[in-house]
Formats: structure tokens, sequence, C-alpha cells
């Protein structure tokens, strides 16, 4: 008799019934940190965690504006990384000079939850931007509202994500502008230029 072929971590974590844990506030669904890691390791005792810092030691990452965290979910060898803006009640970005202990440790704490997720404890909980499943057909995904169509075009063209140049700058994505996007687009030829460069010498 052939052997069982065993599950991938996602299998067994995305068969986990989460329901009862789900906890709702703002009208957003999540998951309990403490909970998510308790089942994470009793499936899987040798699951580490990491929170990334930025080159002075600090635990949150700034581009002067604004702060984000990253945090980072190892399972057999295998890990996925999670950044998320430090925001307040409301779920929007706090100002650089208003950010406190707490609000760093508040994200980093669900940061690591969502990381945990994309291995696929509760992962549909987070579908649609953290969603709830009944809200996801009542609520327009965000678009880049103040981006021209021509400069979505040659994002797409060269690549940018917006979704991900959003989180970087963390901000909404419908709160881009011209000039952000443009930016992002001639790093991104700068560097495809280089690469090429290289490649010919």
């Amino acid at each position: 008799m052939a052997e069982e072929q065993k599950k991938s971590v996602f299998e067994t974590l995305n068969k986990i019934d989460v329901g009862k844990h789900i906890e709702k506030k703002n009208g957003l669904s999540y998951l309990s940190w403490a909970w998510a890691w308790q089942v994470l390791k009793e499936n899987y005792p040798d699951a580490q965690y990491k929170v990334y810092e930025d080159t002075s030691g600090c635990n949150y990452f700034t581009d002067g504006r604004t702060g984000w965290v990253k945090t980072g979910v190892i399972v057999e060898g295998l890990e996925h990384i999670e950044y998320l803006p430090i925001m307040d009640y409301n779920n929007k970005s706090i100002p650089l000079e208003k950010i406190t202990s707490f609000d760093v440790n508040k994200a980093i704490q669900r940061s690591l939850t969502k990381a945990v997720a994309r291995h696929g404890l509760g992962l549909y909980v987070y579908a649609g931007e953290d969603l709830p499943e009944e809200d996801k057909n009542e609520q327009k995904p965000q678009t880049a509202d103040k981006v021209s169509d021509t400069i979505k075009q040659q994002a797409k063209l060269f690549n940018v994500d917006l979704q991900k140049l959003a989180v970087y700058l963390s901000k909404p994505i419908n709160e881009l502008t011209d000039a952000e996007v443009l930016k992002a687009i001639e790093q991104k030829r700068a560097r495809t230029e280089n690469k090429d460069k290289e490649n010919k010498e």
C-alpha cells in the first residue's frame, strides 16, 4: 500500500475552523494573535517568527510621514512576510510624530497574525482587505482614483503594482498621486536599464 501523502502546511492550517475565534472591531474581522500563534505551535512546534528592525535597531520603519512594521513567520523553512501600516482605531495611518510604542506593538501583533494567515490559518478572514464575508459584495474595491489613466497605463507597462506602492507609502491606494506613481515608474525603469547594462557587460 502506498504511503499516504503528507498534507502541506497550508492544507493543514487552512482546514482549521477559526469561526469561534473571529473578533470584530469597527466593522472589520480579525483573529487574536495569541490564539493564532498557539494553534500554529500546536501543529508546528518548530515554527518561528521575526520582527524586522531598521538599520538603527528600531522595530518599525518610516518614510518621515508615517510608519509601518515588517514581520515574518517561518514554518518548515518557509517564511511569509507581512508589511502593515501603523494605524489608529479607524484604521488610518498614524502621523509619525504621534506614533507610540503601544501603536507599534499593536501593529506588530496584527502583522504577525496576518503572516500566520499566509500559511493558511484563517486566511479567508482577511479576504477583501479584512472585510467580513457578508460585506464583500457591498464594498467596491479601492482604485487609484487620483492617478490619471495615462499614468496607470505606464505603471502597468513597467509592472509597477499600485497596491504595493500604496502599502509602501502607508496610504490608501485611492490617495496615490501622479507624481508618486511617476517616481516609482522612473525608479523601476532605472533598475531595468541597470540590469540590462550589467547583462551586456
